[in-house]
């Protein structure tokens, strides 16, 4: 059997994340120390994990190093080689999120958009030098800047903090990430007002190659996004159960679904309550969206309902895995082509 190789990354924020997502759904690492490298996942088995820099992992997949891996959608973007091998296995985990973005110094007050960033890139040509951008996202920032018409620019790589570039003479202006501004702020920088490059999340790569051709690996990915698919999706519900009173189980669903908008995504479940004797309660369960949570509750007090009760969801099920679909759906030109 062919091992699924995951890259997942080795510290620091999507470190957390991942590990985090990982176990809310089931698939915790087991980690000997934070000085191994290697791990597996006990509750899917034929998975090697591997920690990685998060700024290698693309190349790592790429490379066939490793099969999948978890980076931010930046690193990927710009990581990434156009011909390769890498493809977007799962597009968002909802955390690492942040923002690729273009700042200026607060005392270029007439500078707000990329336009005005245009026009001075053509003031500094017209003195014999070009606008001078500090970043560690070149390929993404120099097509922005073509999209956006902002022409005569010398990329300066930075390794350090990119924030004080500005102040200290090597560059006059940045690209970089952020996640809520306020280290630009802090620094005298200000984010143009259509400057955000790309918006960042953590995802899952993987190599196409390597997936599209071996049935085990595939089979191993599956299981991952189905659990990970059905555990995002359950943080959105909750399921709301009660206790009503009525003539007949049709009678209860008709008063239930007076409000539909508050009788379940799918529709109320209702069963007989039995106790012995001749009962006319029935159990209500409906799986609601928790911004309705408030009003479903009031709902069934409305209707008489008692032992009221909100459970969270674990795992929330669609009828088909909708990642996995659009994994395989990509995976087409991969399989045994030559391409």
């Amino acid at each position: 059997m062919s091992n699924l190789r995951f890259a997942l990354p080795s510290t620091g924020a999507l470190y957390d994340g991942t590990a985090e997502l990982l176990a809310g759904c089931g698939l915790a690492v087991r980690r000997a120390n934070s000085r191994r490298y290697t791990a597996d996942i006990p509750a899917l088995p034929g998975v090697d994990v591997l920690f990685q820099r998060q700024s290698d992992i693309t190349t790592e997949v790429d490379g066939g190093s490793a099969d999948i891996g978890v980076v931010g959608l930046d690193r990927y973007s710009e990581s990434r080689l156009e011909r390769g091998d890498t493809v977007l296995v799962h597009d968002g985990l909802r955390f690492g999120t942040s923002s690729l973005v273009i700042a200026v110094p607060d005392s270029w007050l007439d500078v707000t958009s990329m336009a005005d960033l245009a026009d001075i890139a053509l003031e500094f040509r017209a003195k014999g030098r070009d606008l001078r951008i500090a970043s560690k996202y070149q390929r993404l920032v120099k097509r922005f800047l073509n999209m956006n018409g902002v022409n005569y620019v010398s990329m300066v790589s930075v390794s350090g903090g990119l924030e004080a570039a500005p102040v200290m003479g090597y560059a006059d202006i940045i690209a970089d990430i952020t996640a809520t501004g306020t280290t630009l702020r802090e620094n005298g920088l200000r984010i143009l007002v259509d400057g955000t490059i790309i918006d960042s999340q953590a995802v899952i790569v993987g190599n196409g190659r390597a997936l599209a051709n071996d049935p085990e690996k595939l089979t191993l990915t599956r299981k991952l996004l189905e659990k990970i698919e059905a555990s995002l999706r359950a943080n959105r519900y909750q399921r709301v159960t009660g206790d009503i009173q009525g003539e007949s189980e049709d009678e209860v669903v008709r008063q239930v679904m007076k409000r539909r908008e508050l009788a379940g995504v799918d529709g109320p479940t209702i069963s007989a309550v039995h106790t012995g004797n001749n009962s006319s309660w029935f159990t209500v369960q409906v799986l609601v969206q928790k911004t309705d949570l408030t009003e479903v509750v009031n709902h069934f007090r409305d209707l008489g309902g008692i032992g009221i009760a909100a459970t969270d969801v674990q795992y929330a099920y669609r009828e088909r895995c909708d990642s996995y679909d659009q994994l395989v759906e990509n995976l087409a030109r991969f399989r045994e082509t030559g391409n």
